[in-house]
């Protein structure tokens, strides 16, 4: 209720607001966090996220958790402390992000997001000017702790087929894993040329995905080549699989 509240407000006084994914960190917004991602175990009470502010004005800040949705009136289980902040040219802020009491998966992680929302000052009184209020968001994964293996060694568990849907080629990815895996590179390996799959994004656990592809048909011995995040934001090494004809 709070950040729907905060934003409407921000508007009514001319602030617009601009969302912006790190993946991976990028200098566009005036605050900056410490990483692309955060991981939190269900046996930890809370994890820290540095802000900081290298610029060379005030900004007060907004954080908050909400759903992979965007969804700001779904309570989550995670809570960020303190939600509303001030920082001052060159200073950091440590972010608490505190479990609650939960009814979440234990076979596999779950999706939220963590939220900062920078609150620019405004010293226009004529009420023409328009400020702009960035919002990074960056995942935040609630991984049972009780999961066996890491979920870089998990990469290889991932089964790909093709198959055509009226006509179009789809490569499917079938993640039989308790882990979310985000592609930053899906090459398809045909016949010495290689086909690459645009905007490859993330696999959910114990799920499949389906990304087109463009005038492809399976053949004997296609490969898949991809490369994903790590829990640090550093990308994986690239991993060959085969590629089966689809059941």
């Amino acid at each position: 209720m709070f950040v729907s509240t905060l934003t409407r407000r921000m508007l009514s006084y001319g602030v617009a607001t601009f969302v912006l994914s790190l993946q991976p960190l990028t200098s566009q917004a005036a605050l900056s966090i410490s990483g692309t991602r955060v991981v939190i175990k269900s046996d930890q009470r809370s994890v820290s996220i540095i802000v900081r502010n290298p610029s060379k004005k005030t900004y007060a800040a907004q954080a908050w958790v909400n759903t992979e949705a965007d969804d700001t009136t779904t309570a989550v289980p995670l809570i960020a402390s303190p939600p509303l902040f001030r920082l001052d040219p060159g200073k950091d802020q440590q972010v608490q992000i505190n479990a609650l009491p939960n009814t979440l998966p234990s076979d596999r992680e779950s999706l939220f997001y963590f939220n900062v929302q920078e609150i620019p000052q405004t010293n226009d009184t004529s009420g023409n000017a328009l400020n702009i209020a960035i919002r990074t968001r960056i995942k935040l994964f609630y991984r049972p702790h009780t999961l066996e293996g890491s979920s870089v060694a998990k990469l290889a568990d991932l089964q790909w087929f093709l198959r055509q849907v009226n006509g179009v080629s789809q490569l499917i990815v079938r993640n039989p894993t308790p882990y979310h895996v985000s592609f930053v590179r899906l090459d398809v390996m045909a016949n010495g040329k290689t086909h690459l799959v645009k905007n490859p994004d993330m696999s959910a656990p114990l799920s499949e995905r389906a990304f087109e592809l463009e005038g492809l048909k399976y053949q004997e011995g296609m490969q898949v080549v991809f490369s994903t995040i790590n829990d640090y934001g550093a990308y994986t090494q690239p991993l060959t699989l085969p590629i089966q004809a689809a059941r």
